[in-house]
């Protein structure tokens, strides 16, 4: 009975359900039974030992043998305190949940775990998934493998997931105390890189040893275009990849590229780290490296790249790119960029030292962040020939800009009433050809919104009285004009002009006879002044002489204005019954207007100074104002009244629509708008009639299509020598108007399906921010080492896979813009401007890319600016070339590369430099 009692015991324990979970009871079988076998609840006493029994007053009085007396209190001897055993550490640390889709079996006696198909078993960050899973609580270790099916196929092979580490290999075996791991043809990704070993040993969470192992960036890893070999490999998951003797494979064939050990930095975040410049030869500056320096990942708000160039005649370059954002709040870029360069050798005739820089600061602020003020800005400015001389590959299509143009600007809201508004802003204009300098430093605006003194306090306001409302507006300007040679200098600062407007518009508007809109209004102006002039002729010299002279002074002016409209609308409908024709509706929508205008004559603000002959008999008077030369407008010395015209014009029709099943008619643009409009001076003596503008735009093929026109009217005639008279052309023996200028742009873009939605951002956000066009007609920003320039969306990648016949559609896209300019002022009937730009690209067959910018000048007959572009998608590898085959800027650049920003280092680069024109 003594040994059936144990067994007993343990039969149970063990065979009723306590727990759900039987892994926890399976891992602590040994040590339950040897707490039933050998565990009591108190010790023993020694033999041998007198133990005085403590006296009692139970009136029970029990006689016990000696030796069973207990020889101390029950307190003193509680097995809890005075146990020896230390209890065991618990193997496991967590629950561990598994299924499996055929059986789950365990092996009392050989203390195994078998899952046969769809395995798994998840384990505080550890999952694992395979066809059979083996789990031996003698040894602690995991086994799993795959399946071969009937066919022969292995299936299910074992997917190993810890954190964010995943491995895939064909069988793997797992210590869950010590965490060692043999991983047995392991498929496993780190970043970028995608690692293929025979055997790998998992020492920890921490390191990873790879035997004759094989990483590539190809996104096939069981058949890679290339790969790098190497028979040791260390990996610190997150971290870093350390590798032995390497050796490059293309195609499965070794090349002599190798490296006695490579280091592979490892990391979700950004990390500061060299960039690894290129090296090549150029005719004019020597050898060269280039794009070489440091970046810095300042926070996670703001990144630093330092870039460098050196040639060896002594030219460099230096160049800063910094990025910024707070979500929610604002996001930006910076940018620097400086040159020294030196073409050819000191004491040769073609020996040229010049000095380029250029500065670009992009900033927007997120609406969120505060809705009553708002800071922006765009700024390009630095040297006028920076990107005339550059020979950097992004500034290519940048050197046809004939303007630089910065703004910075920050605006408040007050809120209240009534409202205030206040604005500072910056502004610069570089002219690239004739260097000149525009700015404005700075311009301070304030206004107070809209008052209606008469409004009644509820309800709508209506008629003439209760729609009176002024506003007050203010703007203060600092202008300054220079040169590129004066930029920021002292003599910058000498002749800048300032000056100060005050604006009070009074406006109202009503109705008249219920379909007559009625505006007037009126508005006073003072503008006031720090330096004025003075006029006087010298009869010594026989020059006009101009004094200028320090201290405020003012002017002010009035104007009065109305106007009277209406919209009108006509309905054509072609629709008859029992007949549905192509054509069904056209709507006419018009709206005339008629306005007029008084400006007073401010005579008195001019004065006048005598001018006499060369022979002194001859005495003329010449008029001026003091205040010639100010920011703002000058003072009317003449009376006007003029009557001016307007119509406006838009057209639409509802057409039949293709689709049978369409319900209802489809609606298009005829003409967005047409617009004429014209004035009829009343002060005037003559040449009343001023020319009638007509403009106009609308949208064909489907809005691919746009087109604007416009054409200038003029009724009066020409004398012989091409002066206008006063006399009609029609009275003169010519037509009712004599076409002055017209002027025709048209833009077209189409692409096939594939292309949709891949427009390069990257080049046009670079083309934006250099003060260029926002499409490539002009050619493309090309950075071959930045493969954001060439990225393209998955969804494409998924689709571009090569094919042995090449017989669906071919992608493609196109982009036109044409535009004619007609001058006919003084009978000289010249096309002053006519161009046709184009810009396109073309898949000719699977994974190469043709494409062209360039443009055709008829009024020279010469092609303009040129830039041929082919493309070769190697997969993990990209291939480019671009050529501009004539012109000053003859030049091509060829690159071979990795996609991947890991590895992008490993490159092949070669370039011809256009001529340098200085």
């Amino acid at each position: 009975m003594a040994i059936q009692k144990p067994s007993h015991t343990f039969t149970k324990i063990h065979l009723k359900a306590l727990r759900t979970n039987n892994f926890h009871i399976l891992f602590t079988l040994s040590f339950t039974v040897f707490i039933n076998m050998l565990g009591f609840s108190q010790d023993l006493p020694k033999s041998g030992i007198a133990v005085q029994a403590s006296k009692s007053t139970d009136s029970l009085q029990v006689n016990i043998n000696k030796n069973l007396l207990v020889g101390t209190t029950e307190i003193g001897q509680d097995s809890v305190k005075t146990d020896s055993i230390v209890p065991k550490k618990e193997t496991l640390t967590g629950p561990i949940n598994y299924k499996a889709a055929d059986y789950t079996s365990y092996n009392k006696r050989e203390q195994k775990l078998y899952m046969y198909n769809q395995a798994e078993v998840y384990y505080e960050d550890m999952e694992l998934k395979a066809g059979v899973i083996i789990i031996d609580l003698n040894s602690n270790t995991v086994f799993a493998k795959g399946i071969v099916d009937s066919t022969g196929v292995y299936t299910q092979a074992p997917v190993f997931k810890q954190a964010n580490n995943e491995v895939k290999p064909d069988s793997l075996k797992f210590n869950t105390q010590t965490e060692k791991a043999l991983i047995y043809n392991s498929n496993t990704e780190q970043g970028d890189i995608k690692i293929f070993a025979p055997v790998t040993k998992k020492v920890n969470d921490s390191v990873i040893f790879l035997r004759k192992g094989r990483f590539t960036t190809s996104k096939n890893i069981e058949n890679p275009e290339y790969y790098f070999q190497s028979n040791k490999i260390k990996v610190v998951p997150g971290k870093k990849i350390v590798v032995g003797v390497t050796n490059m494979v293309i195609a499965d064939v070794p090349t002599p590229l190798g490296l006695p050990f490579g280091f592979f930095p490892l990391t979700d975040s950004q990390t500061s780290g060299v960039i690894i410049p290129t090296f090549g030869e150029e005719s004019n500056r020597g050898y060269f490296l280039q794009n070489g320096g440091y970046y810095f990942a300042l926070s996670d708000y703001i990144d630093l790249a330092v870039l460098g160039d050196y040639y060896t005649n002594g030219s460099y370059g230096l160049r800063m790119e910094s990025a910024y954002a707070k979500r929610y709040r604002f996001r930006g870029n910076f940018g620097f960029r400086f040159e020294n360069l030196i073409n050819s050798e000191r004491g040769f005739p073609d020996y040229g030292k010049s000095s380029i820089y250029n500065i670009r600061w992009s900033h927007s602020q997120d609406q969120k962040a505060n809705p009553s003020s708002r800071f922006s800005a765009s700024v390009n400015l630095g040297s006028s020939r920076y990107y005339q001389t550059s020979i950097n590959q992004v500034n290519a299509p940048s050197f046809l800009n004939n303007t630089l143009a910065s703004s910075v600007s920050y605006a408040k809201t007050f809120q209240g009433e009534p409202q205030v508004n206040f604005s500072a802003t910056a502004t610069h204009s570089q002219n690239t050809n004739t260097e000149v300098i525009n700015m404005t430093l700075p311009t301070i605006q304030a206004s107070v919104s809209r008052v209606f003194p008469f409004a009644p306090k509820n309800g709508v306001k209506k008629g003439l009285i209760q729609n009176v409302n002024f506003q007050y507006n203010v703007r203060a300007e600092n202008r300054i004009q220079t040169s590129d040679s004066l930029f920021f200098k002292k003599e910058m600062w000498d002749d800048a002009k300032n000056g100060v407007k005050h604006s009070i518009p009074i406006t109202t508007n009503f109705k008249v006879l219920k379909h007559l809109s009625f505006s007037a209004s009126t508005s006073y102006d003072e503008t006031w002044v720090f330096e004025t002039i003075s006029k006087s002729y010298n009869q010594e010299t026989n020059k006009t002489v101009t004094e200028t002279q320090k201290g405020f002074d003012a002017f002010r002016t009035y104007n009065f204005s109305t106007s009277l409209g209406t919209t009108l609308y006509g309905m054509f409908d072609f629709r008859k019954k029992g007949k549905s024709p192509k054509i069904q509706q056209i709507r006419h929508v018009m709206r005339p207007s008629i306005s007029y205008n008084v400006n007073p004559s401010f005579s008195k603000y001019y004065d006048t100074y005598e001018v006499i002959s060369a022979d002194g008999l001859t005495v003329t008077e010449e008029e001026y104002t003091r205040f010639e030369g100010g920011i703002f407008r000058l003072p009317n010395n003449r009376y006007s009244s003029s009557i001016g015209l307007g119509l406006s014009n838009n057209i639409e029709a509802k057409v039949r629509d293709r689709d049978s099943l369409a319900t209802e008619a489809k609606k298009i643009k005829i003409l967005d708008n047409l617009n004429f409009s014209t004035a009829y001076n009343l002060a005037g003596d003559s040449l009343n009639w001023s020319p009638l503008r007509m403009t106009g735009s609308t949208q064909l093929l489907n809005s691919k299509m746009s087109v604007n026109f416009g054409a200038t009217l003029d009724p009066y005639a020409l004398d012989n020598n091409n002066n206008k008279i006063d006399k009609f052309n029609i009275n003169n023996g010519g037509s009712l108007f004599r076409l002055t200028s017209a002027n025709l742009t048209m833009s077209y873009s189409l692409s096939s399906s594939a292309f949709d939605g891949t427009e390069n951002t990257k080049s046009t956000e670079e083309n934006l921010r250099s003060g260029g066009r926002a499409d490539d007609l002009f050619g493309r920003a090309q950075d071959f080492s930045d493969q954001s320039y060439y990225d393209r969306d998955d969804e494409d990648e998924k689709e571009r896979k090569p094919s042995k016949l090449y017989t669906n559609k071919i992608p493609w896209n196109i982009k036109f813009a044409y535009a004619v300019n007609y001058s006919n002022t003084r009978r000289e009937n010249d096309i002053s401007s006519h161009s046709l730009m184009f810009s396109g690209d073309v898949e000719i067959a699977p994974q190469w890319t043709v494409g062209a910018s360039s443009g055709y000048d008829f009024k020279n007959n010469g092609f303009t600016y040129t830039q041929l572009r082919f493309e070769r998608d190697l997969l993990s590898w990209r291939m480019n070339l671009s050529w501009v085959p004539f012109s000053s800027r003859s030049s091509w650049y060829f690159f071979i590369g990795i996609k991947s920003n890991v590895l992008k280092d490993i490159k092949y680069d070669k370039r011809r430099q256009p001529d340098q024109r200085l």
